[in-house]
């Protein structure tokens, strides 16, 4: 049996950042936090803070692969592994709006990665969303919600693979949201030209989440509060890009003090290939190209994003003045209890090789056994 003690400058522990505290870490895996009086003097010192590793919920490609035109096992751990490399231990891989096929083939390969490294299960972002706010997602594609991709949750759902499945409520009735909701998925409202009005209907029928706020919504406005109004005034969970182009700074600060209650918003990269990649990729046959810090397509729309979890959780702290814990909260704990899988969160637990290592502004320095 191998015991090893470790006594950081702080601790994130998945609520709180606490100082004094040292590790126990026997076989590789944390077993208990005690007060660094109560560690042997050989307790290894760590600069900075250890944490458990980020959690990213809307993750499109990493390393020069996208999920959408390589919807295969080998592909998502590629995606994955690229990710790591930033502090990123867990991922859902995201498919957005694509043909049928494309779907089915997204499907079968969470369905045999599951289980992989890093592999939390999937995000289906599209294709049953508002022609109004698609974005980048192609119009071809677009459609309202049928039988196939609820087949689609419910054989995910099945084998116990954690389904995140962002729609509008334009493309979805009320009993399809239910279903959805009913078979465990977390049921996410995104690319969406909905009123108030019909975004609380919608929550009333089970969506318990907001994909990438601000973006892709309809705006927030004097007399006509639309998604994102909703969203910020209600309870749900609340997914946001913060990179300062996707939504600039002073805004996701207003957002956040303005929700009423802490903890319901958490950062999602919405990466593509170019993150651990080259600066160009091609999605839907168009040339997606990395100009400024900015992913644009041939038609001059934002492509998703080139930024890591590392660079969010770090602006969010440092730019947007948000609390240090809060901050780490965002990035860690809320996501990974949203798709039910809190322990990822909680540093007793966690193999030491998951266990990643920030500065006091934190900014990511490395993991603490690479």
């Amino acid at each position: 049996m191998s015991d090893r003690w470790l006594s950081p400058d702080l601790v994130f522990d998945g609520q709180d950042l606490l100082n004094n505290t040292a590790l126990r870490v026997v076989d590789g895996v944390v077993q208990s936090l005690v007060s660094t009086q109560d560690a042997p003097p050989s307790a290894e010192e760590i600069s900075g803070i250890l944490s458990p590793g980020f959690v990213d919920l809307q993750v499109n490609g990493g390393g020069g692969v996208l999920f959408n035109t390589t919807p295969t096992s080998d592909g998502i751990r590629k995606i994955a592994a690229a990710h790591r490399q930033f502090g990123t231990t867990g991922i859902l891989p995201t498919v957005i709006t694509d043909t049928k096929e494309v779907l089915t083939q997204a499907v079968d390969a969470v369905l045999e990665a599951q289980g992989s490294e890093g592999i939390l299960g999937i995000h289906i972002e599209g294709p049953h969303i508002s022609m109004a706010h698609r974005g980048t997602h192609a119009e071809q594609h677009v459609r309202p919600m049928d039988n196939a991709t609820i087949g689609h949750v419910a054989r995910l759902r099945e084998a116990s693979v954690a389904v995140l499945i962002t729609l509008a409520p334009e493309a979805a009735t009320s009993d399809q949201i239910a279903r959805l909701s009913a078979l465990g998925a977390v049921v996410s409202i995104g690319h969406s030209d909905a009123t108030a009005e019909e975004t609380k209907a919608a929550m009333q029928a089970g969506v318990s989440c907001a994909t990438h706020l601000f973006n892709a919504m309809s705006p927030m406005q004097s007399r006509a509060p639309g998604v994102t109004g909703a969203v910020i005034n209600s309870e749900i969970a609340a997914g946001i890009i913060v990179d300062g182009i996707h939504v600039a700074d002073d805004m996701v600060g207003l957002a956040l003090r303005a929700r009423p209650k802490k903890d319901l918003m958490f950062l999602v990269s919405d990466a593509m290939p170019t993150v651990g990649g080259p600066d160009h990729f091609n999605l839907y046959g168009m040339n997606v190209t990395l100009v400024d810090g900015r992913l644009v397509n041939a038609e001059g729309n934002l492509a998703g994003a080139h930024v890591t979890m590392a660079e969010g959780v770090a602006r969010l702290a440092n730019e947007v003045g948000l609390d240090r814990a809060e901050s780490l909260r965002a990035a860690i704990t809320v996501p990974a209890r949203l798709i039910e899988q809190g322990a990822r969160a909680e540093i007793v637990g966690t193999q030491s090789r998951n266990l990643i290592c920030l500065d006091r502004d934190l900014r990511f320095t490395g993991f603490l056994d690479e």
